[in-house]
């Protein structure tokens, strides 16, 4: 209870409500999830749910009173030997701590969850009848249950993919990368996969299992290249941040729902390209190659 009487969360209840909706067990093995910054007993009001941990979003979350972070993706994902302030990743760390500010950190854990990461893609396009695009394997921890990566479903009606392509930009939060596509513009899409985050380990999958189109991140060239040339699904590419944005309504409504704190959600655009310019209709107006 707080001084008022009122209940009040700490630290430790909203890793607890946090781990049992995303085990850490359920992450890669290479992965880094869970409390980062923060003593355990301190009280948690008002929790700040991002995608990254940069300055940026520390800045917003001080001045928006939040005690706790909850990102998606990991602060010190890789070995570290100083957090010393005069570090990039230093100074972060040194600034929630002079905050009273704690980070935790679900990642690939909240990716295969269900719901997950991938789910609330698919909510953005209004996708039905979902199943996992990867499963998880049957030996992991998170096996079974619909968990998985990535998820596929159907379009409530179907689209031409240069239909779908203008759809998606506008279903999917704003950024400059916006939505590019590959593939023929004037192809039926009624199964389309996604996967939050880079998906390029997952163009075998979208294939496996039919989908019509698969909608992702960070595709490359040469991957994404041979996949439309051999009749691979139509391919949907969108900035990294605006495929996991999504995700972070569902973490604050779960936080709203189990415990007795504000959750606010960063709109904050994260994504490192900050500008986009066409080229001249006369390059792009021709017949799509085969």
């Amino acid at each position: 209870m707080g001084a008022s009487g009122s209940p009040t969360a700490s630290v430790a209840d909203v890793v607890a409500v946090l781990d049992a909706r995303y085990p850490p067990s359920w992450a890669e093995g290479w992965d880094r999830v869970g409390l980062v910054v923060g003593e355990p007993a301190a009280p948690v009001r008002r929790v700040h749910c991002v995608v990254d941990v940069v300055p940026e979003t520390v800045a917003e979350a001080l001045d928006h009173g939040a005690d706790l972070i909850v990102a998606h993706h990991p602060l010190l994902l890789r070995g570290v030997s100083s957090v010393a302030a005069t570090t990039y990743k230093g100074r972060i760390v040194h600034r929630l701590i002079r905050n009273d500010v704690a980070l935790y950190v679900a990642h690939t854990n909240a990716d295969v969850a269900d719901p997950g990461v991938s789910d609330a893609l698919a909510a953005r396009l209004g996708l039905t009848d979902l199943r996992p695009l990867r499963p998880a394997a049957p030996d992991s921890p998170a096996a079974g249950q619909g968990r998985g990566i990535g998820r596929v479903g159907r379009l409530p009606t179907p689209m031409t993919l240069d239909e779908l392509t203008a759809y998606a930009a506008r279903a999917l939060p704003p950024t400059a990368w916006g939505v590019r596509a590959a593939g023929d513009p004037a192809r039926v899409i009624r199964t389309v996969a996604v996967s939050g985050g880079s998906g390029d380990a997952y163009l075998a999958d979208a294939r496996r299992v039919g989908a019509d189109a698969f909608l992702t991140a960070d595709l490359r060239h040469h991957p994404a290249s041979e996949y439309v040339a051999e009749d691979g699904p139509a391919l949907l590419d969108a900035a990294h941040w605006a495929t996991e944005r999504p995700w972070l309504d569902d973490v604050a409504d779960y936080l709203r729902a189990k415990l007795p704190v504000e959750a606010v959600v960063s709109d904050l655009d994260t994504d490192p390209w900050t500008l986009h310019a066409s080229s001249p209709a006369s390059a792009v107006d021709k017949e799509p190659r085969p």
